[in-house]
């Protein structure tokens, strides 16, 4: 297919943000029911830094924010007029001169940038994450911005409750850390000032109630970063950010933050934006928050895209990945339904996790072949090389984690490392994963679904007891001395795996 034609079936879509923090430019295309990025371009223009006390924008500030749109300018100018979206936010909201910059913005651009109201805002954030985050329905979702932190509640793709609040990494570090200075009064000011501004808005949202919490900003990500750092769970909570609060407490000036994890370029706000996060787990109680895929740019993109369906993310995503990399999923739906009766089968007795878990062990069966495309002798390395940098919408860091070492370990040598490292479920969890996995690909190796008999299987102790009948193994010598073999890897485990021959009748009927 020649570049002209790929551009006319799946043309580019452009959004663009001016935030107050950074200027974002995202270039996508639909390619195979999914969304695909192309491009993603950031500038740190910080531009609520620019922001006098009487909400006027620096002719400094301004210049700076004009020259990245002249940067962005160049990229959009190849993409369809009616497929590009240009937003503002928080600073241009609060600045008396906006009009001046817009001005010259879209002068620049060569496109109207539209002025976001703060629920409007708030309502594209909800949607991006609602399209690329997979959660229960109804949810509480938190964006801290630059000057502005928006908090929305929802059930499904629906907005129950939007409201944007005056408060931003950028402008509070302004406020409260003056001179850049770091100290337990400058935090507690900050965090008590956050707190009184959301109480003002709480009731209306406790009022609805959610089932979680997702959150997808610079400063979220930059304390999940901390957290994937430590080989621990991306998920947030109120005794991390105190943890994180007294690590920065250690340090006398902003410039000097040296974290483990934390990027150098989110140093600057990440301060700030901790002191209103944790006022928002004060204020609204949260237990634990979790990160999301997308937020506003998303929210813009997917109101643009024809046909945007409404599915489970994670199945549109796993779609979008078998079509492109052609696996057979007549194969895959097999390995499924085999992963499906043995982790039935030992759910109570082997005390497995359920939800998100198991789900992430059905997406292991659905991409574990993902990697033959390049070729069969190394395809586990290549499955785990695409997995680890595919674009996978609806799931985070922790569950890719899980998602490629199964998928690299589900058939040959097992190195337990893989295992250990990963931090969306423990190790023991895993582990146990991982067997069913492997034993429901050797089960499906014939890749046949009438020749795969009833079966069962047991646990004694650390011994697993699989019996099948004894003339399907008999017509299947192969298979058999597969799952002989298998236990040598098992053992290193600390399991055992024994074979049962049994006649047909004897052997319980195979759950659905």
């Amino acid at each position: 297919m020649t570049t002209t034609s790929m551009e006319t079936l799946s043309p580019l879509y452009a959004v663009v943000d001016l935030g107050s923090n950074s200027f974002h430019m995202l270039l996508t295309r639909q390619l195979a029911d999914s969304v695909q990025v192309v491009d993603k371009v950031k500038r740190k223009v910080r531009l609520a830094a620019g922001l006098s006390a009487e909400n006027i924008l620096s002719e400094q500030a301004m210049a700076k924010g004009l020259e990245c749109l002249s940067f962005f300018a160049e990229r959009l100018q190849d993409i369809p007029k009616e497929n590009i979206r240009i937003v503002a936010t928080a600073t241009l909201r609060l600045a008396h001169n906006r009009a001046d910059f817009m001005a010259k913005a879209e002068k620049v651009l060569g496109h109207k940038v539209t002025l976001l109201s703060g629920i409007a805002e708030a309502k594209h954030i909800y949607l991006g994450v609602a399209h690329t985050s997979y959660s229960a329905d109804k949810r509480l979702v938190l964006d801290i911005g630059g000057a502005s932190t928006e908090i929305i509640v929802g059930r499904g793709f629906r907005v129950k409750q939007a409201h944007s609040l005056n408060l931003g990494c950028v402008t509070y570090n302004q406020q409260y850390f003056p001179d850049g200075t770091l100290t337990a009064e400058n935090f507690a000011h900050a965090i008590s000032a956050a707190e009184q501004t959301i109480a003002t808005v709480k009731a209306s949202f406790c009022d609805i109630g959610w089932q979680c919490v997702l959150g997808g900003s610079g400063t979220m990500q930059a304390l999940a970063e901390m957290l994937i750092y430590q080989h621990k769970p991306s998920v947030l909570s109120l005794d991390f950010l105190y943890q994180v609060q007294k690590q920065l407490q250690t340090f006398e000036y902003i410039k000097d933050i040296n974290l483990p994890g934390l990027s150098t370029e989110r140093s600057p706000v990440i301060a700030s934006g901790l002191a209103i996060l944790i006022a928002l787990f004060q204020q609204f109680s949260i237990q634990q928050l979790t990160l999301s895929s997308g937020a506003l740019r998303e929210g813009l993109l997917y109101e643009m895209l024809p046909n945007s369906h409404k599915t489970n993310i994670r199945q549109r995503t796993i779609q979008a990945l078998s079509q492109r990399f052609h696996i057979d999923q007549q194969h895959a739906d097999s390995v499924k339904r085999q992963i499906r009766t043995l982790f039935t089968q030992l759910k109570s007795t082997w005390h497995l996790p359920e939800g998100n878990a198991l789900e992430l062990l059905l997406a292991s069966g659905d991409l574990h072949e993902i990697g033959l495309l390049l070729e069969y002798k190394y395809h586990q390395q290549h499955s785990a090389y695409i997995l680890t940098h595919a674009d996978l919408a609806g799931f985070s860091q922790s569950d890719r984690q899980l998602l490629v070492s199964l998928v690299t370990l589900y058939k040959g040598d097992i190195n337990q490392l893989l295992i250990e490292q990963q931090s969306a479920i423990d190790a023991e969890s895993a582990t146990k994963l991982l067997i069913i996995l492997r034993l429901a690909v050797k089960l499906c190796r014939r890749r046949k679904d009438d020749k795969l008999p009833n079966y069962r299987i047991r646990l004694n102790e650390k011994a697993l007891h699989l019996s099948l009948p004894k003339v399907w193994l008999m017509q299947h010598a192969l298979i058999h001395d597969e799952l002989k073999q298998e236990n040598d890897h098992i053992a290193r485990l600390g399991y055992r795996l024994h074979i049962d021959c049994e006649n047909e009748l004897s052997v319980l009927a195979t759950p659905d």
